[in-house]
């Protein structure tokens, strides 16, 4: 999250409520989900907020190529923020998997 910030932090001004604005919302949404969802009381309602995190993050990955095409970050960056979503995504998968088999064992 914090990649989020400091790289929109050089985005056009004119892009402050329309791209930065997104990215930082979907960048927040994915720790916060996962966090909601862990406070569930139920294998279900966990795994709703797991999914809406996994949105969240893919969210912010096509978002991230958007700022690529228009150049507001550099390729090496752009390589930095996908080896991170590739490693969030396993990680939410993981939880995802996690609960499913907690779900099935019932």
């Amino acid at each position: 999250m914090n990649s989020v910030y400091i790289l929109s932090k050089n985005f056009p001004k004119d892009e402050l409520f329309g791209l930065v604005n997104q990215m930082r919302r979907a960048a927040i949404s994915i720790p916060s989900n996962i966090a909601e969802g862990c406070g569930r009381r139920t294998v279900k309602d966990t795994l709703q907020f797991l999914h809406i995190a996994r949105g969240s993050l893919y969210e912010l990955e096509t978002q991230f190529y958007i700022a690529l095409d228009q150049n507001y970050i550099n390729d090496d960056d752009f390589k930095s923020i996908q080896l991170q979503t590739v490693l969030c995504k396993k990680l939410i998968s993981g939880f995802i998997t996690y609960y499913k088999k907690l779900e099935n064992d019932k």
